[in-house]
């Protein structure tokens, strides 16, 4: 039986399943799965539970009001342990707020209530720091970081908010791409905040710094890949910074993704199932214990074309794998099992007609096999209700190997690349929060990194050489770093964070010690401003410190490298223009110093794009960046939504030339505008259409002049280009235009979900590279028009 035969086989047995618990759920048959269902044909209902707890603290809060503001008297008290269930919501959007004595109260707006899936909140209040004896209420940002200490440069991602975002592809990569600050691109994920590589944004999941979590990680730009191995099916809401970020994240100057993912249903097993272009999805969450309140999720990703074995100029074949499972007890805290897989394969097809061959490279064929892991065991422990320990043990591992291969007219193969690279790491991290009284909160944390490293690269200097050794390593080292954190409310409108992290590589026993400070006026409670600075570094990737060259030998002339350091300054502006609509104005200003460059050359690590170094560094170079960041948002109110963000920025470095340079990811402006439309349709107003709209208008890629007469005196007519002009040239503004429409039927206990998502509908090119045409002698732009469209169907049960 072929794969097609199979996937439709998969499709009619969900089908037949869902048809089957609708049919189950007739009016009259009552069962444990159905008791909060309405014996009537109006609106499926749903169950809408979770948890309140202080923001300082994260202990749970006992006895909090919750109330459906929109529905007046369908509200209740929380339990003991700050946890509340409120039945028979009807599908749809609701907004919840949730009080307590002394605290200030908090909104969260319009969540969407399905049929198939009961919704699970986590609400944070935040206590007063005037002695109250009445509920204070105040206007809160929707969009505000769940990290206390940050107050400029943050914003929670809400996966069920950002989903709706057209170009969002379900990758939280592409979602945060429409954030002010962020400037997106077609063929890749990678997030370049403010002219900054992508590979110096930090990934974390569970406070655990993880490799580059893309499919095909690093090579169409290093940092970035085709799209996240992270599904929103089991992700979390989740903060992401783009500057001036607080004491305890390290080993990054450029912004911070820190990810989170969600625990399963400890109440009811639910499913989801989906099929489309992209791939095919199986999702499931439930309870292991509803004694002991432990869960269980997980999602499974297989792409469609490795399922179907398709070959669209190549073979590619990815899977994913994302888990969690969460272990409640009554006396020795909370136990979280975790974990995040990928494993990609691609084969390149090689033109078996020689006379077809219009550049070098379409006489090569490669193939590359690609695997990262990341998992770890959490425990959080309340010593009382203003004291958690928070301890990780974590493992990740990464494993590249590539090889490619040119041939000449006979076929006959020369080795141009093989390289493979293993890294593992083991990690322990450990953090005391302790909220001391309701104006001073104190977060001290210590990680070690031991890292794990067999690395080998070899590239052939020109066709028909021989392979030389570029990079070579085997050993272990470590990465040690702490910090110390405080916020300190000083009254109800003025507050203070500041802190302390520092961190040690025992491979050359290089170290640092970076303050960060930030302070806090909320003028009033529709306005605020906020300062934050801080001083940043970043250890490069590990194959960087291996480089050896022919005059050195075995001897690796990077292993004593700095890190790369940076100051971060941001100022921001809150303002409240109605209790949907807001107004965000950050400016910035960034120094990075001590950045690894080439003597004599404009090459420098802030522009690298390539999975691979073959130059002997030292940390002379610099780099600054400087601009202003605005959004205009309206919070999703009557199944409408908007948002506008601008970006006007400059980004420069300085080489082993000493001469400043536009860096590669100076594009000088972004603007984004997305709006998004919902339609509650059905004989009962149970159904969902929804139709979202993303246009985005940037300045084009940069390069530098290409040096023709070099390029016609290299032996394999490798384009050359003037690095004395790096990156002078750019080219035109790009103009991408994405949507995303979606139906979402409700039924008793089962959703179905038909959507089409459409990238780049507008057809705007990127520039790849410039390649010599070796049969017009010529060379020519290499330029890429993505376009993709994602048609899909799933269905929740």
């Amino acid at each position: 039986m072929d794969k097609t035969k199979v996937l439709v086989i998969i499709v009619l047995l969900i089908s037949i399943c869902s048809f089957g618990k609708e049919v189950s759920n007739i009016p009259g048959q009552a069962s444990a799965d159905n008791e909060n269902i309405p014996q009537s044909s109006g609106r499926p209902v749903q169950t809408l539970r979770g948890v309140v707890n202080d923001r300082a603290s994260g202990h749970p809060i006992p006895y909090a009001t919750i109330q459906l503001t929109d529905i007046p008297g369908l509200g209740m008290m929380c339990d003991s342990l700050g946890r509340f269930a409120l039945p028979k919501v009807p599908v749809g959007r609701h907004s919840v707020q949730a009080s307590f004595m002394g605290y200030e109260s908090a909104t969260v707006r319009e969540i969407l209530v399905t049929s198939a899936k009961e919704v699970y909140l986590e609400i944070a209040l935040q206590e007063s720091v005037n002695e109250l004896s009445e509920v204070v209420v105040r206007a809160h940002n929707r969009n505000e970081a769940m990290n206390k200490m940050a107050v400029a440069g943050a914003r929670m991602l809400s996966v069920e908010e950002a989903s709706r975002y057209a170009g969002g592809f379900d990758d939280p990569a592409r979602l945060v791409a429409s954030f002010a600050g962020v400037t997106p691109s077609v063929s890749n994920n990678g997030i370049s905040i403010h002219g900054n590589a992508p590979h110096l944004l930090q990934w974390r999941l569970e406070d655990v710094e993880i490799p580059n979590p893309n499919h095909f990680a690093d090579i169409a730009t290093l940092g970035g890949g085709i799209l996240s191995s992270l599904s929103a099916q089991v992700l979390g809401n989740s903060d992401f910074f783009t500057g001036a970020f607080p004491a305890e994240y390290g080993n990054a100057v450029s912004g911070v993704f820190d990810m989170k993912l969600r625990n399963g249903n400890n109440q009811r097993n639910e499913n989801t199932f989906q099929v489309g272009i992209m791939g095919i999805d199986f999702a499931s969450e439930g309870p292991l214990s509803k004694k002991h309140k432990a869960s269980y999720i997980f999602n499974y990703r297989y792409s469609t074309t490795g399922l179907l074995n398709v070959d669209l100029g190549g073979k590619m074949d990815y899977q994913d794998l994302n888990f969690k499972l969460n272990f409640p007890t009554r006396h020795a805290g909370t136990f979280a099992v975790w974990g995040t897989a990928l494993l990609d394969k691609y084969k390149s097809s090689l033109e078996k007609n020689p006379d077809k061959w219009d550049y070098l490279e379409d006489a090569g064929q490669g193939c590359s096999t690609q695997y990262m892991a990341a998992g770890g065991v959490t425990h959080r422990y309340f010593f009382n209700e203003n004291t958690l320990l928070k301890t990780t043990l974590a493992g990740t591992y990464s494993d590249q190997e590539a090889i490619q291969t040119t041939y000449d007219r006979e076929f006959n193969p020369s080795p141009n690349i093989d390289q493979n690279s293993r890294s593992t790491n083991l990690i322990l991290t450990s953090s005391l929060n302790r909220k001391v009284n309701n104006r001073f909160t104190n977060k001290t944390g210590l990680t070690f990194t031991q890292m794990f490293y067999n690395m080998n690269l070899e590239l052939a200097p020109f066709i028909d050489q021989p392979l030389e050794t570029i990079s070579k390593g085997d050993g272990n080292t470590s990465l040690i770093s702490a910090y110390n954190s405080s916020a300190w409310g000083i009254n109800d409108k003025l507050s203070l964070n500041f802190g302390l992290h520092g961190q040690l590589l025992t491979l050359n026993n290089r170290w640092t010690l970076e303050p960060r400070a930030s302070l806090k006026w909320q003028t009033n409670t529709r306005t605020s401003f906020a300062l934050a600075y801080g001083m940043y570094s970043r250890m490069e990737k590990m194959d960087v410190y291996f480089v050896k060259t022919q005059s050195t030998g075995d001897r690796s002339v990077n292993k004593n490298l700095d890190f790369t350091k940076a100051h971060h300054l941001m100022l921001s502006f809150a303002y409240k223009v109605s209790e949907n609509t807001s107004l965000k104005v950050e400016p910035y200003i960034q120094f990075l110093y001590d950045v690894p460059v080439m003597r004599d050359s404009s090459f420098s690590v802030l522009n690298r794009d390539e999975f691979f170094v073959e130059n002997a560094l030292v940390n002379k170079g610099r780099g600054r960046n400087f601009g202003v960041d605005f959004t205009w948002e309206r919070a999703l109110n009557k199944g409408l939504y908007y948002m506008i963000t601008a970006s006007l920025f400059d980004s420069r470095y300085c080489g082993g030339d000493g001469v400043w340079h536009n860096t590669r990811f100076n594009r000088k402006y972004v603007l984004n505008g997305l709006i998004g439309k919902e339609w509650m349709l059905g004989r009962n107003k149970q159904n969902i259409l929804s139709v979202n709209l993303k246009l985005t208008l940037q300045g084009g890629e940069r390069y530098a002049p290409i040096d023709v007469e070099a390029t016609m005196d290299h032996p394999d007519k490798e384009v050359q280009y003037d690095e004395m002009r790096a990156y002078s040239i750019q080219r035109s503004p790009m103009f991408i235009g994405n949507y995303t429409v979606s139906y979402r039927i409700n039924k008793r206990r089962v959703s179905h979900e038909f959507s089409v998502k459409g990238l780049n509908f507008t057809g705007s090119k990127e520039f790849i590279q410039h390649l010599y045409n070796i049969k017009t002698g010529k060379i020519e732009v290499s330029e890429q028009k993505t376009g993709l469209t994602n048609i899909s169907y799933k269905i929740e049960f």
